[in-house]
């Protein structure tokens, strides 16, 4: 009988190419992501896994749900190993190597979406074959979704696919990089996009124009006085650090030249709530200043003039229950009973929040995550296939 080393030692240099495979296709958030589920949707398909795939609009964006029931026919129920396949960009320059070669080197993988998250990918994809040989009790399912990165925005309509379906999960293991360790909850993550237009005009005469720019700086400030009475309004027994709400301005684009006055500014801010109070009392605050200040201002000198809100995503947040059976399988599965809280979104919110037990648990540190130099270690996948493995236990006869 195959020990858990022997089996870890048989699919790990599968996973270690699979992994290669998967960084070869450059899914930039907003960009297509089609040939790498292509790629996923035919390792599964060889296991006789049952899948649907789900479009964004210009149908060059797609999730996959596949679900194998190993060697009898199964219906309902069963564990969900969810990835995102979307990875933030890269330039090759800052690089050591080429972000999109996955390079090993001392015993680590280097290469964009090696960490976040490719490397739980490449684990799953590589113990299915196991799970398909196994006697389940319960179904495996792969949810592989597109521009998490952005908003979570291929998560929702996937989701909505499977309450069409009637498909009934038990569990959700959201494989974000956390070390290998229990997540059990995180804040929120709304992101937004200001959008101003004024009335341009030249330098020298500023009463005859409004300045874009010049309003979204008011914007701004006034979004700043919100970040301080956000730090006043610390729910009781917050479990984050920081306790509150966060806000931050994350671009501010705008205007053509310094005399010329600009009519054009676009600002990129998002807010972190740890309750959905927060997120209404923000987004209202600054919608109100926006109507009764801003707006009355500009449009006296320009009637056309406008401020227009467009919403990135607004990610609900995960939240920690007294009692979790996804969170106790995980701890159970990696013998780490330690639970901990995260400050940056997934899309775990997204499944609990249709009654499915979820946790976030996966291989690679957050701190590897988005950086020039990306990388994850064998261990940290050996430890995840791992947890995956031991995971035949609660589900095979």
């Amino acid at each position: 009988m195959a020990t858990q080393k022997n089996i870890i030692d048989q699919i790990f240099p599968e996973t270690l190419k699979i992994l290669s495979e998967l960084i070869k296709f450059q899914t930039v958030s907003g960009t297509s992501n089609l040939k790498l589920i292509e790629y996923c949707e035919k390792i599964l398909g060889k296991l006789e896994a049952t899948s649907f795939k789900t479009f964004d609009e210009t149908k060059k964006r797609v999730n996959l749900f596949s679900t194998i029931t190993g060697k009898q026919k199964l219906n309902g129920g069963g564990i969900i190993l969810s990835g995102h396949t979307d990875v933030v960009p890269a330039s090759a320059k800052e690089w050591s190597s080429n972000p999109f070669v996955a390079t090993e080197k001392n015993n680590k993988v280097y290469g964009r979406g090696s960490c976040d998250m490719k490397g739980f990918i490449a684990c799953a994809l590589a113990v299915a074959p196991y799970f398909a040989s196994q006697n389940l009790k319960k179904p495996i399912h792969f949810s592989f979704t597109y521009d998490e990165e952005t908003a979570c925005q291929g998560a929702p309509i996937m989701i909505r696919e499977l309450k069409k379906r009637n498909i009934n999960c038990s569990i959700c293991i959201v494989g974000e990089p956390t070390s290998m360790k229990t997540i059990q909850a995180h804040k929120g993550c709304y992101e937004y996009s200001t959008h101003f237009t004024g009335l341009a005009g030249h330098g020298s005469a500023p009463d005859k124009g409004v300045s874009a720019v010049e309003y979204a700086v008011r914007f701004i400030n006034k979004l700043m006085d919100l970040r301080e009475v956000l730090k006043k309004r610390v729910p009781k027994n917050s479990v984050f650090t920081p306790p509150y709400s966060t806000l931050q301005i994350g671009r501010i684009k705008g205007g053509l030249a310094r005399n010329v006055i600009a009519d054009q500014c676009v600002v990129d801010w998002e807010l972190r709530p740890v309750v959905p109070e927060d997120g209404k009392f923000v987004n209202e605050s600054i919608e109100t200043y926006v109507k009764d200040f801003l707006l009355p201002e500009m449009k006296k000198v320009y009637p056309k003039a406008n401020i227009e809100k467009e919403i990135i995503g607004e990610i609900i947040g995960f939240t920690k229950e007294e009692k979790s059976a996804a969170v106790n399988l995980v701890c159970n599965l990696t013998g780490d009973n330690s639970q901990d809280v995260v400050s940056f979104g997934t899309e775990a919110g997204l499944f609990q929040e249709i009654g499915i037990s979820t946790v976030v648990c996966g291989p690679g540190s957050i701190e590897q995550a988005h950086k020039i130099d990306e990388y994850i270690s064998f261990d940290q996948l050996k430890l995840c296939l791992k947890m995956l493995i031991d995971l035949k236990e609660q589900i095979a006869n």
